[in-house]
């Protein structure tokens, strides 16, 4: 991993995991999907912790100078964060399990972020 969109994906994966995500996945959506090259999928147990999660991941893609756009902070429930070539998915527990975005994008291989 070297270029600009991998380095976004370490950001995220580092941002979530400080927040304590929960079942983190992040997919290599390229070649796949026009959408982004890379989508991390999460969630957490409270919409306190759904909102610090998309908040942490934010602030760090923003200080990596990367522009954000943020959606559904109001309701905490699904939280999508669209940063170009990686796009978070921060769900409330409820909502991963009945969207279950890793079933949709099959396709898709899993990236190992560590």
């Amino acid at each position: 991993m070297a270029g600009k969109s991998e380095q976004l994906l370490k950001t995220v994966v580092a941002g979530a995991e400080d927040k304590k995500a929960h079942d983190l996945v992040a997919l290599d959506l390229q070649g796949i999907s026009l959408v982004a090259d890379y989508f991390v999928i999460c969630h957490g147990n409270s919409d306190t912790q759904v909102l610090a999660i998309a908040t942490e991941i934010r602030k760090r893609a923003e200080e990596g100078g990367f522009r954000v756009r943020l959606e559904g902070m109001d309701t905490a429930r699904w939280v999508l964060i669209d940063m170009g070539d990686v796009v978070a998915h921060v769900f409330h527990k409820d909502e991963r399990e009945y969207y279950h975005l890793e079933r949709l994008w099959s396709d898709a291989k899993a990236v190992e972020t560590v």
